[in-house]
């Protein structure tokens, strides 16, 4: 069977894609949509290595935007264990045809997903009584233990079956009012999301200290909200919080803030800008604020003396490095 995939031109109409969907958001979801690894019946096999290689991003950012996709937008489901996806409205626009080829590709490749929880998940959007069906007779097979515990896991990260504000995602062309309360809480919702993303991974913390890591995240946050670095712009405050558990700095916090405040104080508030501080302090091995401004106040005497032999301003070698990785 030839390998194509529907996508609805009126993808770029809908507005929630238009309004709520960041540029990334957009290209990720059409690379779930459109990927060498999709199948006929919604649910595949894919890593996020993989996914990585073919979008040309980090793990850390393709793991941020699955969890949005997840917990945000609500229009996936992701088995870590067996390494599967499944994509909530495939069965919408991809199984409305029936037939004795499209079944038998359909049996042939439901017989190879390991989780049968994504199969119902996947079941829930189809139209055509035969195929659901089918998809149903799956779900009612007996689980192997691991898709019992990723089905238990699922529902306590709170991926249970909801009314999903993305229910038309892959893009019906209904249209959703622009009142003022529901553009409010957009944006609680999208704070909601990010303080999920860190919430969501408690493993690296003490139970002790997760109220710690929660008002960590809020000050960040709120730091970032105040200062202008863009209040809806949910991607990249999570990358940044990734740095408060996969660094080696002994105060993640305080050396977020901290370039986040170089970063005003040079009229540049961007996420590059400030992820190129914090490399640079990491590849230093300076790790606590203590050791940054040491470091500092060495060089200051270096860039004087360079200054004072060439007559002008010379920026220090960590402003040049600053804007090699801006540019």
């Amino acid at each position: 069977m030839a390998k194509y995939r529907i996508v609805r031109t009126d993808f770029w109409k809908n507005p929630v894609v238009s309004e709520e969907m960041t540029p990334e958001d957009k290209y990720f979801y059409l690379y779930i949509l459109t990927n060498p690894n999709t199948t006929q019946i919604g649910v595949y096999k894919i890593t996020k290595k993989q996914m990585a290689f073919d979008l040309g991003y980090s793990i850390e950012t393709v793991q941020s935007l699955m969890d949005r996709f997840i917990l945000h937008h609500k229009v996936i489901r992701y088995n870590s264990e067996t390494r599967e996806l499944a994509i909530k409205n495939w069965g919408k626009y991809n199984l409305n045809a029936g037939g004795k080829p499209v079944m038998d590709c359909i049996v042939s490749e439901l017989k190879e997903v390991e989780d049968h929880s994504l199969i119902e998940y996947v079941s829930e959007s189809i139209v055509k009584q035969e195929i659901r069906s089918l998809y149903q007779a799956f779900c009612q097979q007996e689980e192997p233990c691991y898709g019992k515990k990723a089905s238990t896991q699922t529902e306590n990260n709170t991926y249970e079956t909801e009314i999903e504000k993305l229910d038309e995602s892959f893009l019906s062309p209904q249209t959703i009012g622009g009142q003022k309360e529901k553009q409010k809480e957009k944006q609680k919702q999208q704070q909601k999301a990010c303080q999920q993303n860190v919430e969501s991974h408690p493993a690296k913390e003490h139970p002790s200290q997760s109220k710690q890591r929660i008002e960590e995240v809020q000050e960040i946050v709120e730091f970032w909200d105040a200062n202008g670095f863009g209040l809806t712009n949910v991607n990249a405050k999570q990358q940044l919080l990734a740095w408060l558990d996969d660094s080696s700095f002994l105060q993640p916090k305080e050396l977020i803030l901290k370039a986040m405040n170089i970063a005003c104080a040079n009229n540049k508030r961007k996420l590059n800008y400030i992820v190129g501080i914090l490399k640079n302090w990491d590849n230093e091995s300076l790790l606590t604020v203590e050791e940054i401004d040491v470091h500092q106040e060495n060089q200051e005497p270096v860039r004087k003396t360079r200054q004072a032999t060439a007559g002008r301003d010379i920026p220090s070698t960590f402003e040049l490095d600053l804007t090699r990785g801006e540019a």
